[in-house]
């Protein structure tokens, strides 16, 4: 029974050929996950050795060609380049005539919502923006981390439930985001993954300046732990100094990192001033407290200021 379905499948018709335009991290792997849900890619575009030695691995026989080619060649197009490039290109292929009638047109970016793809829309394409709210290596782990992955989806009421199928194929669960929320949303995204990286490669770098062989494995238990807890609880799961108003030893760590680690003081200011913030919200910072907390951190970066208006602990007004 198993080798007859997997015949029926392999032999089945492809429902869209796909292209690609930047073969980035992204590209390759979405349409890799497309090929997988009976879809053809057949075209890509790449001009670094990067993106072409890319492309080869996750989609091996795709001929690598031009932009304009790809979209002659494919049903349905990924735009898989970086955010700030995405509205020239849009624009250069709709007037250059390349955009076909019909055709599905995709963009990855997380900061854009279907607006940006306006002049392919005019010339006939049907627009969608599908961000996947992954990072990804470039290697083929990305498609099976696309397994319950959530896509940022934002595309016209007519499509949305093409949108909500190709996501699904591709093992992703949509979460519709309106055009106006797609900024903050992006935004939202950064704070917490891209940001979450400068910390840990940070964090490990102290580890490794204070004698600790292996950062990366004892940090590990910690950080898993930590994100557990606070998917699950927010800001109840705060913990540490500044959370209990340990202004001493914030102070001690302030002037270790001064010593040692300079780069990392502002950093570790800006964060600690917000979770003051957050943990007084919520009850866990006593007030009393807070006040010498603020102190030691102004001292950490040599600023009296601590008096600003804004904020519930007064220190929205401070250099950040």
């Amino acid at each position: 029974m198993s080798t007859v379905h997997q015949q029926d499948h392999q032999d089945r018709p492809a429902r869209l050929t796909v292209g690609v335009v930047g073969a980035g991290r992204v590209g390759p792997a979405l349409a890799a996950s497309l090929r997988l849900a009976g879809h053809r890619p057949v075209a890509v575009s790449g001009v670094s050795d990067a993106s072409r030695r890319r492309a080869e691995a996750l989609l091996p026989g795709v001929p690598v060609v031009p932009p304009a080619e790809v979209l002659q060649r494919a049903d349905l197009v990924l735009l898989t380049v970086p955010d700030d490039v995405l509205p020239a290109l849009v624009t250069g292929l709709a007037e250059t005539g390349a955009v076909r009638p019909g055709q599905l047109l995709v963009h990855t970016s997380g900061r854009y919502g279907a607006k940006v793809l306006d002049p392919a829309l005019r010339a006939g394409a049907l627009p969608l923006a599908l961000h996947p709210a992954m990072t990804f290596t470039g290697t083929a782990v990305d498609v099976q981390r696309l397994a319950g992955c959530s896509f940022g989806v934002t595309a016209p009421e007519e499509l949305r439930l093409a949108a909500q199928a190709l996501v699904i194929e591709m093992g992703g669960e949509p979460e519709w985001i309106s055009e106006e929320n797609r900024p903050l949303y992006h935004a939202a995204l950064a704070l917490g993954a891209n940001h979450l990286v400068t910390l840990v490669a940070q964090a490990m770098e102290l580890l490794r300046t204070a004698g600790v062989e292996a950062p990366d494995r004892m940090l590990g238990p910690l950080l898993g732990a930590a994100l557990d807890n606070a998917l699950r609880s927010g800001d109840a799961a705060l913990t540490g100094p500044v959370a209990r108003g340990d202004a001493g030893t914030v102070a001690a760590h302030l002037a270790e990192l001064r010593e040692h680690a300079p780069a990392a003081v502002a950093g570790y200011v800006a964060m600690a001033r917000a979770t003051a913030d957050r943990a007084l919200a919520h009850g866990l910072l006593k007030p009393e407290l807070a006040e010498n907390l603020l102190g030691a951190l102004a001292d950490g970066t040599g600023s009296d200021d601590t008096d600003g208006t804004d904020g519930p602990t007064g220190t929205e007004g401070n250099d950040r």
